[in-house]
């Protein structure tokens, strides 16, 4: 039990009065170290050693008086001693540690005395050294309040140490794996190995109580470790009044932990040393030091990366989990409790909404989303008891304070282990913020044995029933990171899932894995004023996918509160995942305030706020509507088409070398090559040949062998394919499956284009150039059509609408052209100006082409060349004041405006001049 500060206080007091007279450090410094841990409560040689050597780097031994790893090194002096070398030589003791690779057992405190003084420097943060004569050590007891146990750490979860606790479990996973000990018999072991480690390092367990156990009860061989933490695993289940009155002290004063954690009997196999090993390398580790929010890295480490990918396992760092969070309620929270806080009966009653609040997240897998959640509503119920109860140390029952608890959280978890490490990690979590508590007050407060728990639900969220879990009444916010499983990525059982959730969804086979649960979602929030707040990946935002989803959720009657817009997911696993991600927070019930809009366009970390008052599907000011496909340009303009496809197993494709022997072999042939275009051609600037016979009798070419091997060979393929309608292409072997071609110069752009370029590049052609599927090609464009396309305004439109290939724009005709709003009632002026911007853009190319530079270097933004920006500038400007008079200022606003039209463009003719009701942007305004 630990003591509280006033008890210290005391002891604090009396040891300084004892040792007022000590002065030699050779024969009274041990025992004034073992009287002064006890003023703490603590039995010195439980947790820290006298004279613990190290080498430096001489190799010669120097001896620390007094060491407890990864904690602190304290040395001491006569009376009267210099304190700064005593400190300097503390310092060189850690360095000396580290070059020894001990680097995990550097402390994080100092002190040196000399019986007068005490200097104590803490090395976990930024806190000043103090130094303060013995006699008022009783003042400064919170500064020393670590030795007793009371955690005043703040937990930094880009802390080293986290990395190193995954790596060390995932070790031990795998130490165990190979002697077979796998399944739910390991799962639950490794839970219960996390809990003990973090038990022991924060005072649930008597310090090192867990590795002192493995140490003093287990063979060295680990023959019978497995024996042995079943008995201790019986222990920890059991009330002390249950157990057997004959233990030896050490495994009697185990605490009864109970919440199930250690209830089951599991089979254990024979552990060898090297498991024992791997097992006491974890104990090693100071557990204290780790955030919470590693907990998922802690089990994705020890996953294989197959699995990862098909389960969707991606944990989110905890800066993205506050984006999240913060956004969905906390700062409402943290802005009602600052405008409450001078009012006691108001922050009271403040108090019990703070336990009245209920969260589930559906896709919880180790429960970082609720562990983040569940430590942040208990750092502001602290600061509520602090203003409630100011002289809390003069109460008794700290416990009839407490409202907020775990029995507040809800997750559902497809997986059993993730499970368990949710219930672990919440109970850590609700003990780190009773040691704060503790350490806050001055008065020891723990739950045990543990009575509330976390309802985790085991079972494929899409498949539940989540009323089983929580009543939606019950529920006030639904929040998470849903698998990132795309389309094509499915198995068939995720693929059955959504079938089942959106069999009245059209074109549902677009939706990726995620838009389960946020159909889910809605259904589950009908009638409440319950929010929603889901991490996802930014392609439900983009593309046909977008029309797809919204409309569905359109019709279940939700409304967007706030978006982050794209920003770089951060993952705190090993084999970090980089995705694109979103976070989109929904309602059903009609909210008064703004909406919020937060970019990151040009800081992840600041992004700009701004409050509008409607979000579209494409998360921007705007109204509830997505575009979707097309089969006609919504405006008066030619069409596009896609290129050749040849379907010829590359028979009639040749390089330049290829072509010349080929000629060499059949003279004859020389004029029937076309220079090929396909989409690494178009871009790159690779030269390839393509053998046309479409318009050459047979007549002509039967005569040449080499050219016939080459007939016979497509006929071949075609005719032994898998696929029926290239069976029936055997019988025209010269020709293509899809066919282009052109009397005039046509336009031609990529299907796929980089997300880094500015501008989609694009070219005309000669009508004898053949261009491959890749590209998409416009027989009737003109210069002004060009201009429009290769502008930034239209630029706008694709990064928005368009779909993506991993992160690339997937240009779509159907999708981006067939719906790109043209200006309007456009003057013989503007025009012309566009399309002598256009041709500048052409000309300031055209230097670059001849050298041999391909287009894909001429857009790439590592290569700039200021004629060619400058033209395009131009043009952007140009194009923005064939729209209207003033430019735009950004792309997001070229969007808004865009769209307005588009909304214009595809009403019906009597709403046409209706004045849209949502969609106006407010101020931005930068993040606070």
């Amino acid at each position: 039990m630990l003591l509280s500060l006033s008890e210290i206080k005391q002891r604090a007091i009396r040891f300084a009065k004892d040792w007022a007279d000590a002065s030699r450090e050779r024969s009274d410094s041990q025992t004034f170290w073992n009287e002064f841990f006890d003023v703490f409560g603590r039995t010195r040689k439980i947790v820290a050693r006298f004279e613990e050597p190290v080498k430096n780097l001489k190799g010669d031994a120097q001896f620390i008086d007094l060491f407890w790893s990864g904690v602190l090194i304290a040395e001491h002096k006569s009376r009267g001693k210099d304190l700064s070398k005593a400190t300097a030589q503390a310092n060189e003791y850690i360095v000396h540690l580290i070059n020894e690779g001990r680097g995990e057992e550097a402390p994080d405190y100092l002190i040196v005395t000399d019986f007068a003084r005490i200097a104590l420097h803490d090395l976990s943060n930024d806190s000043p050294s103090i130094e303060f004569p013995l006699t008022d050590l009783h003042k400064h007891i919170r500064s020393l309040a670590f030795i007793a146990g009371y955690q005043t750490r703040k937990l930094d979860p880009e802390d080293p140490a986290n990395f190193r606790a995954v790596e060390k479990l995932a070790n031990l996973h795998d130490q165990l794996e190979l002697a077979n000990f796998t399944g739910h018999a390991l799962e639950r072991f490794l839970v219960r190995v996390l809990f003990c480690l973090f038990a022991e390092d924060t005072d649930i367990f008597e310090p090192q109580a867990f590795k002192l156990f493995i140490l003093n009860h287990t063979k060295p061989d680990g023959s019978d470790l497995g024996s042995q933490l079943a008995h201790l695993f019986q222990i920890l289940d059991s009330p002390q009044e249950h157990r057997d009155p004959n233990l030896s002290a050490d495994l009697a004063a185990f605490p009864h932990v109970n919440g199930e954690l250690f209830k089951e009997s599991l089979r254990f196999p024979t552990f060898s040393q090297r498991q024992r090993n791997a097992l006491l390398d974890c104990a090693m580790l100071k557990w204290s030091k780790i955030s919470p929010a590693v907990f998922g890295s802690l089990f994705q480490a020890a996953m294989l990366p197959i699995e990862r990918r098909q389960i969707g396992a991606h944990y989110t760092s905890e800066r993205d989990i506050m984006k999240l969070i913060r956004s969905l309620f906390l700062d409402d929270l943290r802005a009602e409790f600052q405008s409450l806080k001078s009012d006691k009966k108001k922050l009271a009653t403040f108090h019990d909404k703070l336990a009245s609040h209920s969260f589930l997240d559906p896709a919880c897998g180790c429960g970082n989303f609720l562990v983040i959640t569940y430590r942040e509503l208990r750092l502001l119920e602290l600061d509520v008891l602090k203003i409630l109860h100011p002289k809390l140390d003069a109460l008794l029952n700290i416990a009839s304070l407490l409202r907020v608890n775990v029995n507040q959280m809800f997750g559902i978890e497809i997986e059993e282990w993730p499970a368990r490490i949710a219930e672990v990690a919440l109970w850590l979590l609700d003990h780190q913020m009773n040691q704060l508590v503790s350490e806050t007050f001055g008065i020891h407060y723990a739950r045990l044995p543990l009575q509330a728990s976390p309802r985790i639900v085991i079972g494929n969220a899409l498949e539940l029933y989540w009323p089983n879990v929580i009543r939606p009444h019950q529920c006030s916010y639904i929040m998470g990171n849903p698998p990132f499983v795309g389309a094509k990525f499915q198995s068939e059982s995720q693929r059955e899932d959504m079938r089942h959730l959106s069999y009245k969804v059209e074109n549902a086979g677009l939706l990726d894995y995620v838009a389960g649960w946020y159909l889910k979602a809605a259904d589950f929030i009908k009638d409440t004023t319950i929010k929603v707040a889901f991490v996802s990946t930014n392609s439900i935002t983009q593309g046909e996918q977008a029309a797809t989803l919204w409309h569905a959720l359109y019709s279940r009657h939700i409304s967007i509160l706030f978006a982050h817009r794209t920003f770089v997911w951060q993952s705190e696993a090993r084999g970090k995942a980089h995705v694109h991600v979103v976070i989109i927070g929904f309602t059903k019930y009609d909210v008064e305030t703004p909406r919020r809009i937060y970019d990151y366009s040009d800081n992840s970390d600041h992004p700009v706020v701004t409050a509008v008052d409607n979000i579209s599907p494409y998360l921007i000011a705007g109204p509830d509507h997505a575009v979707t496909s097309r089969s006609k340009p919504l405006c008066d303009v030619p069409e596009f088409v896609s290129g050749n496809k040849p379907i010829d197993d590359g028979n009639y494709l040749f390089t330049p070398e290829q072509k010349r022997a080929f000629i060499q072999r059949e003279p004859k042939a020389a004029h029937l090559f076309r220079r090929w275009y396909g989409g690494e051609e178009f871009l790159n600037g690779v030269i390839r040949w393509y053998l046309w016979l479409a318009e050459t009798p047979e007549t002509e070419f039967r005569s040449m062998p080499a050219v016939m091997e080459r007939v016979n060979a497509v006929r071949e393929f075609r005719r032994t394919s898998k696929s029926k309608p290239t069976n029936a292409l055997a019988a025209t072997p010269t020709r293509f499956h899809t066919e282009f071609s052109s009397s005039t110069p046509f336009l031609a752009l990529p299907q796929v284009s980089s997300e880094r370029r500015d501008y989609i590049p694009m070219a005309f052609m000669r009508p004898k150039d053949l261009c491959g599927d890749k590209l998409r090609l416009c027989p009737g464009a003109t210069l002004y059509h060009f201009g429009v396309l290769a502008s930034g305004m239209h630029m706008a439109w694709v990064k928005i609408v368009t779909g993506r290939l991993k992160s690339d724009f997937q240009w779509s005709v159907k999708l981006v052209y067939n719906n790109f709003p043209w200006p309007e009632n456009l003057n013989d002026a503007r025009r012309a100006r566009v399309e002598k911007c256009a041709q500048a853009v052409l000309d300031a190319r055209e230097p670059l082409l001849k050298k041999g530079t391909s287009l894909a270097s001429i857009y790439s933004p590592l290569f700039v060349d200021y004629t060619v920006l400058k033209a395009h500038r131009a043009l952007d400007l140009a194009v923005d004041r064939a729209y209207r008079p003033r430019p735009f200022p950004s792309d997001v606003h070229r969007f808004e405006f865009l769209f307005a039209l588009y909304e214009k463009l595809t009403a019906p003719l009597t709403a046409s001049a209706a004045k849209p009701k949502r969609g106006r942007r407010s101020e931005a305004r930068p993040n606070e």
